[in-house]
C-alpha cells in the first residue's frame, strides 16, 4: 500500500511539474509566435489591403477588448493622418476556419480592402480565395455594415466557382467583423485620435 502511495505521489509531482515547465515554455514564446505570424502569416495580408499607408501599420497596432477576446487593430495613415484600421475574424470554410484580414475606413465605414490570411482549403479550388484577385476586389470600397452573402445566398458577392462554402466562410468572416466593427468603434475613434496626435 505505501508503495502505491508513493507511486501516485511521485506520478503527481511529476504531472505538476511537467504542466508548469510547459506553461513557462508556452508563456515564454508567445511574443516570438505572435511576431512570426505577424511577419509570415498577417503582415503580408495587412500589408496588401493597407497598400499605399506611409507607416508601418505592424508596427503601428493595438490591441482592444471586444467581449471576452482581445483583438489587434492594424492602423493606416494616409495623407498624415490615421484613415484605415485592419483586424482579423475567421469563418467556417469547407477544411476548416478562414482567417480573413479586412480593413476599414474609419471616416466612411466602407471596406478598403480584404485578404485571406490563413485556411485549409482545398488546394486549386478553395484556395483560391487567397489568390484570386478578383473575388477579394467585390469587397472593396462596399458599406461596412449588415450581413455579406453570395449571389446564392441573396447576396451581391460572386462565389468561387466550385468553391461555395469557401466563399460563404469568406462572407461570414466578414459578417462577424461587421459585428465587431459596431462592437468597438467608440473605442477604435478615441485610440485614433489619440493615434495621430
Amino acid at each position: 500500500m505505501r508503495d502505491m502511495i508513493k507511486m501516485v505521489l511521485v506520478l503527481t509531482i511529476l504531472a505538476a511539474f511537467s504542466g508548469g515547465l510547459l506553461a513557462a515554455i508556452k508563456d515564454g514564446t508567445a511574443e516570438n509566435i505572435e511576431k512570426q505570424k505577424l511577419t509570415f502569416v498577417k503582415g503580408p495580408a495587412i500589408k496588401q489591403i493597407l497598400e499605399g499607408a506611409s507607416n508601418d501599420p505592424i508596427s503601428d497596432r493595438f490591441k482592444l477588448q471586444d467581449q471576452d477576446q482581445e483583438r489587434s487593430f492594424f492602423v493606416g495613415v494616409y495623407d498624415g493622418k490615421p484613415k484605415a484600421v485592419a483586424f482579423e475574424t475567421f469563418g467556417k470554410g469547407f477544411g476548416g476556419d478562414i482567417g480573413v484580414m479586412v480593413a476599414v475606413d474609419v471616416a466612411t465605414d466602407r471596406i478598403v480592402g480584404v485578404s485571406v490570411t490563413t485556411h485549409q482549403e482545398t488546394p486549386g479550388v478553395g484556395s483560391r480565395a487567397k489568390t484570386d484577385p478578383d473575388f477579394a476586389a467585390q469587397f472593396t470600397d462596399k458599406a461596412f455594415e449588415g450581413t455579406f452573402k453570395v449571389k446564392p445566398d441573396g447576396g451581391q458577392i460572386d462565389a468561387l466557382s466550385g468553391a461555395t462554402v469557401t466563399s460563404r466562410g469568406v462572407t461570414g468572416a466578414l459578417t462577424q467583423a461587421t459585428g465587431v466593427y459596431e462592437r468597438v468603434k467608440p473605442q477604435l475613434k478615441e485610440k485614433l485620435q489619440a493615434f495621430g496626435n
